[in-house]
């Protein structure tokens, strides 16, 4: 069984000027592959909080949960270094895409398990055409890379404590031909994803608890155009244990911190100079749960961004997730 605590992924191919990247940032959850609470949603603009942490269930014994989770970014402001930069800066106008991701996660005893992520993005892109300098917008959306992790939880009697490992696949589509490299669905890369959490009591009684957790991504093989820049996901958070009704209805409040730091961009069109970034969202969320089922809601709000060159962010983040338990 699992302790489920949901914590917490630009441009076409045209001819062009040269132009300002856009990169975003973003906050995901369901960290169910990466087995505790996680930070939303890694692509060049930011996306790779939602990618590298799908997923927040702590396990508590053997076996498993499947699970839907629907994520919101809106990136629509252009921000450079630690404050808000004019919209002129950068060509690109907004991103927007909404995230699907259906996945599982196993338990085969108390110390050996593992999870696999299946996402879809849907994507509207808008940016300044180079030729008439209009504004000119693109959807598309296609499956998404897909993640495999082997989980290890086997440090302690309470599985308080664990580690994955696992990897990134260039499944989705990275080949839209008005997406640029780092706007495209998938990133092309294959990366190696690194994972560790803990959990503990902030009080003797039980009542508040709190984790943290770390997730680091290292692109292992790219392509020669983009190589995505390493990224490193942190989160610190804290909940009551709830509320529970006479019907059984379990109510947690939920309340973390996820810092997130990325690297420049690689490749011959990988745009260093306006790719990477470091930034603190603060996450409120609440979980509902019922017979093994649980429905989990947030809203990240980032407090500090720190971007290099021009890039869009989102202000707003938004998450819900439901899992049954098997």
């Amino acid at each position: 069984m699992f302790t489920f605590l949901s914590s917490p992924p630009q441009g076409a191919q045209k001819s062009r000027r040269p132009r300002t990247r856009t990169r975003a940032l973003a906050i995901s959850t369901l960290a169910a592959a990466a087995l505790l609470p996680s930070v939303t949603l890694a692509c060049a603009c930011g996306c790779g909080v939602f990618d590298v942490g799908t997923g927040a269930m702590f396990p508590d014994g053997s076996g498993g949960r499947v699970y839907a989770e629907f994520d919101l970014m809106d990136q629509n402001r252009n921000w450079s270094g630690t404050s808000a930069a004019p919209a002129v800066d950068n060509e690109d106008i907004g991103i927007r895409t909404a995230f699907y991701t259906v996945g599982a996660q196993y338990m085969f005893n108390r110390r050996w398990g593992m999870s696999a992520d299946v996402p879809y993005w849907s994507r509207k892109f808008t940016t300044t055409d180079a030729e008439t300098g209009d504004p000119v917008t693109f959807d598309h959306g296609a499956l998404g890379d897909v993640r495999l992790r082997v989980h290890y939880a086997g440090f302690s009697q309470d599985m308080s404590t664990g580690v994955s490992l696992g990897v990134k696949l260039p499944t989705g589509d990275s080949t839209y031909a008005n997406f640029d490299p780092d706007t495209k669905i998938s990133s092309g890369s294959t990366d190696v994803l690194l994972g560790a959490y803990h959990q503990g009591k902030l009080v003797d009684d039980g009542r508040w608890n709190y984790y943290v957790r770390g997730m680091w991504a290292q692109p292992v093989a790219s392509k020669a155009v983009y190589r995505p820049g390493n990224e490193f996901l942190g989160v610190l958070g804290a909940y009551y244990q709830g509320w529970t009704s006479n019907s059984g209805v379990r109510v947690v409040p939920i309340g973390q911190i996820t810092a997130a730091v990325r690297g420049h961009d690689g490749g011959t069109m990988g745009h260093p100079d306006d790719s990477g970034y470091s930034r603190l969202v603060a996450a409120p969320g609440i979980e509902v749960s019922f017979n093994g089922l649980r429905v989990y809601a947030e809203a990240g709000f980032a407090f500090y961004n720190n971007m290099s060159g021009n890039q869009l962010v989102a202000r707003q983040l938004y998450k819900l997730s439901v899992s049954y338990g098997f």
